[in-house]
């Protein structure tokens, strides 16, 4: 059902960029887009995942370079059943995660120096197993090839509204036509992506909490990386806001809009479910964003994981 639903999607953004190429260039500029579309899905399939990390400037790192956090990415996937994904780190002060990988035995998980110094060690474990969450869905492939189609059906949108438009090509509506895929195409393009994320989020949600064995943990740490989101830009992601879907919260400025134009749920309604997951009551996580007390999230909740006595609470072991 997962390989159905992710060829749909797929198939839903090559048709956009198809009819993008049709209002640029008529049959022509669709064929030539159905053949750009064919290999870019290809290129995506195999250098996608390569090319967030990039945008994003991440630097992996190992257990020589960032030990504690990369031996709690490694008990996690262990816990996940998962092959020991790469491990990258952005300088980023924006607190925020994201995975990609076109599958297990070649993901990746990468957070923010901001993420880092902000979380608890509990909070942060939270986070992470979120992120492996997506891995184990297999959720990373069509959430990094569909940013990668998305940012290209906005440049060939953008291309045709300034070069197009002469009456030497073949489009058929000619400047309106180019006008319509310019604000069109991109609207459409995020529409797909908002099915995307809503979706799998709140399945990476309840998964994670499972796996690190403690739902308010990543709870508490919702509120706070949304806090954080609200106060501290991300330039990197305003440069490339195709990928905003596969953070852990949306790190746009814009994140305030419209919930209809929103590419992640609700946090509130996140952090909700995750509550009855723990049998917690409304009162304990919800709204306290970044300012929340760090003991909360290992003294709420009766399940215990792995981090249950490590750290003092106070503060990310790594800030």
């Amino acid at each position: 059902m997962n390989t159905m639903r992710t060829a749909m999607l797929l198939a839903a953004m090559t048709a956009i960029f198809m009819g993008v190429g049709y209002l640029i260039g008529g049959q022509g500029g669709m064929m030539i887009a159905f053949v750009v579309a064919l290999a870019m899905n290809a290129f995506s399939y195999w250098n996608a995942d390569k090319m967030v990390l990039r945008m994003h400037g991440a630097t992996e790192v190992d257990r020589a370079t960032a030990p504690e956090f990369y031996d709690m990415v490694a008990e996690l996937a262990g816990r996940a059943e998962l092959p020991m994904p790469k491990v990258y780190i952005m300088d980023n002060p924006q607190p925020n995660a994201f995975a990609t990988g076109r599958n297990p035995e070649n993901a990746a998980v990468a957070a923010t120096t901001g993420l880092l110094r902000s979380l608890s060690r509990e909070e942060l474990a939270g986070v992470m197993a979120h992120e492996l969450a997506h891995v184990k869905n297999r959720d990373t492939l069509v959430m990094t090839v569909t940013a990668t189609i998305a940012g290209a059906i906005s440049m060939l949108a953008n291309f045709g509204l300034f070069f197009g438009g002469r009456s030497d090509n073949n489009n058929p509506l000619g400047f309106i036509g180019i006008l319509v895929a310019a604000i069109v195409a991109p609207l459409a393009a995020m529409l797909v992506q908002m099915a995307i994320s809503r979706t799998r989020e709140y399945g990476a949600d309840r998964m994670g909490a499972e796996i690190c064995g403690e739902p308010m943990w990543l709870a508490s740490a919702l509120g706070k990386i949304a806090g954080g989101a609200k106060r501290i830009p991300n330039q990197a992601a305003e440069a490339n806001p195709a990928t905003a879907h596969m953070f852990i919260i949306n790190p746009l400025s814009g994140q305030n809009m419209d919930n209809l134009f929103s590419t992640h749920p609700n946090t509130d309604n996140r952090i909700a479910e995750l509550q009855a997951m723990a049998g917690a009551g409304p009162s304990s996580t919800a709204g306290k964003g970044a300012g929340s007390d760090r003991h909360e999230t290992a003294a709420s909740g009766g399940r215990r994981g792995p981090w249950d006595d490590a750290g003092d609470g106070e503060g990310g072991p790594w800030g």
